[in-house]
């Protein structure tokens, strides 16, 4: 018997999918839920369809038409992650909702709407609260906010706020960001 690391490998040198998953593993899952075995078939039958049956599949899938000048090239994998969404299940609602604040930040013209990495000594961290502009500098060995050093972001919210904050949630500083 071949290993799956083995299979694996020479799925990915003859340009087939890789799953993660051993074959045997992959059929059993398919066995068990028979939508997910003609998704395979029928995202491999797109690429024999003309581009007229593309399109009326886009509109049958999306509920509205392809973009205007969207070459077949592109509707065949819009389409496929159409029916895998459908078959595997798509992005969670917290995420959508995620994306959706994040692209609402970025077309606001945020400057910067996720820290991305860790804290560097200078930067400043800014959030408006109730009218207000708050900015806090990064230190060395704390942060400086109104002329006066702390240690922690969240003493400096809960004096903003009058209530206590997290500090980093406050100012929008992820975890590892934080870890610094």
């Amino acid at each position: 018997m071949k290993s799956p690391t083995h299979e694996a490998s020479a799925r990915q040198r003859f340009g087939e999918p890789f799953s993660g998953l051993s074959a045997n593993d992959a059929r059993s899952d398919r066995l068990h839920n028979p939508n997910l075995a003609g998704v395979d078939g029928e995202i491999a039958r797109l690429v024999d369809r003309s581009t007229q049956e593309l399109r009326r599949a886009w509109r049958t899938l999306y509920r509205t038409g392809p973009p205007p000048g969207l070459s077949r090239d592109l509707i065949i994998p819009g389409l496929a992650d159409k029916l895998q969404q459908r078959a595997y299940g798509g992005l969670s609602r917290a995420l959508q909702r995620r994306l959706r604040i994040l692209a609402g930040e970025f077309e606001k013209g945020a400057g910067s709407f996720d820290a991305g990495g860790v804290l560097k000594t200078g930067a400043s961290l800014v959030r408006r609260w109730r009218g207000h502009t708050h900015t806090v500098l990064v230190g060395e060995d704390g942060f400086e906010y109104d002329g006066q050093r702390y240690r922690s972001l969240s003493v400096i919210a809960e004096r903003i706020t009058g209530a206590h904050w997290s500090g980093p949630r406050f100012f929008g500083v992820n975890k590892r960001a934080r870890a610094s």
